[in-house]
């Protein structure tokens, strides 16, 4: 009887073409299949799919002002900016002619910015939809937009590093040592920023002067190339994650390193296989908690690992599955969220050290994730060559 009614009602659904062509259901998008259970890609907790990307989606950011834009970036050379609430395409940043691997908002959200591998930048107006600066740098390794003003700052695979006002154009580089720029982190001043570099140097940087502040390199840098950099909500400490699996804590005014966190490995290195790789862990993503001591550190081999600050130990190890991609804090609780290669999103307490919830829906890794200010929804990207929307809110928070 249920299949009738609903066979009755759907005689006044008009529908277009495209989806008359397809009697077979392709176009359908269902939400809920729990009746299926094979593999990742039967479990769907996701309230909405943007599927306009034709391969890998890297990258993905919120419109910082209302939270209800998102940008997403792929290997398919193009972004999109779209509607979080419904997955609307809002209009295509087009003419990259590579991956694009960096994609944000500015802190008002009047412009977006994107960036493709080969290092072309452009930046849009949202409300206009309209380009309004580009500029090609060499290859491109992160980027970023100045928590306060219309500047943009990024990275390169020669070592430098570059700041533009937007949509002027004036600009200013930063000479590292010759070697890519990895990761760079605007502090939260908006006068000092911090760039790790592929030789394990890390330096921290005047951007009103263009002078390094400090540098931190032998023993006080790490071993090996810098991952991930991240600062503290008053930008007064440092941290930074490295493939040497070290996370090291830097007091921001004087460029010494406070403490260094090691993670044994979990895992005994099982000796490699024919054709196999040696299993190797390095650090992947950080970030310190806004409202207790913490700080929570994710490493290739699955494991986040939460320091407390204040006594500079381990408190807690949450083992994954497979390798953490990335991890976030909430902004107003001890809530940490990690995404991993297994292709789910899980939220932890880190307090306790316990797994809140898990949401899946990607049939392949996470590549990239965003959470809006108020904790109730997550942006992710994966390598299915989706972006889905997860609702994430619970009641008791």
């Amino acid at each position: 009887p249920y299949a009738d009614d609903l066979a009755e009602e759907m005689e006044d659904v008009d529908f277009d073409d495209e989806g008359a062509e397809e009697p077979d259901g392709e176009a359908w998008e269902t939400e809920d299949d729990e009746g299926v259970e094979d593999g990742m890609e039967a479990q769907d907790d996701s309230e909405v799919t943007f599927s306009l990307h034709s391969a890998s989606v890297f990258c993905v950011s919120l419109d910082p002002k209302t939270n209800t834009l998102a940008v997403t970036g792929g290997e398919d050379d193009k972004a999109f900016v779209w509607r979080v609430g419904d997955g609307e395409l809002l209009f295509e940043c087009s003419g990259h002619k590579d991956s694009v691997t960096c994609a944000s908002f500015s802190h008002d959200s009047v412009f977006v910015a994107t960036g493709d591998m080969s290092g072309l930048i452009k930046v849009w107006r949202v409300d206009t939809k309209e380009e309004v600066w580009s500029f090609e740098v060499g290859d491109l390794e992160w980027m970023e937009w100045h928590p306060q003003a219309h500047v943009l700052l990024a990275g390169t695979a020669d070592g430098n590093s570059w700041m533009w006002k937007i949509p002027s154009g004036d600009c200013k580089t930063f000479q590292g040592p010759a070697c890519p720029a990895t990761c760079g982190r605007i502090l939260p001043d908006g006068k000092r920023a911090v760039v790790g570099y592929e030789d394990g140097t890390m330096r921290i940087w005047d951007l009103k002067q263009g002078t390094s502040l400090h540098v931190l390199k032998g023993q006080d840098g790490h071993q090996d190339p810098l991952t991930c950099v991240a600062s503290n909500q008053d930008g007064t400490l440092i941290m930074t994650g490295s493939v040497d699996c070290h996370a090291k804590l830097v007091n921001s005014a004087t460029g010494k390193v406070v403490c260094v966190f090691k993670m044994e490995s979990v895992a005994p290195k099982t000796p490699a296989g024919e054709g196999e790789e040696a299993e190797s862990n390095s650090v992947e993503s950080l970030g310190f908690c806004n409202v207790m001591p913490l700080a929570a550190v994710g490493y290739l081999d699955g494991t986040l690992a939460i320091y407390d600050l204040s006594t500079q130990s381990l408190r807690h190890k949450c083992q994954h599955e497979s390798g953490i991609v990335q991890l976030l804090w909430e902004e107003s609780s001890a809530v940490v969220y990690t995404c991993s290669l297994d292709g789910a999103v899980r939220l932890w307490d880190a307090r306790s050290g316990k797994m809140i919830s898990e949401y899946r829906g990607h049939s392949a890794e996470i590549l990239d994730f965003a959470v809006n200010k108020d904790a109730s929804i997550v942006v992710t990207t994966s390598g299915d060559h989706q972006a889905k929307v997860f609702c994430v809110q619970r009641p008791d928070r």
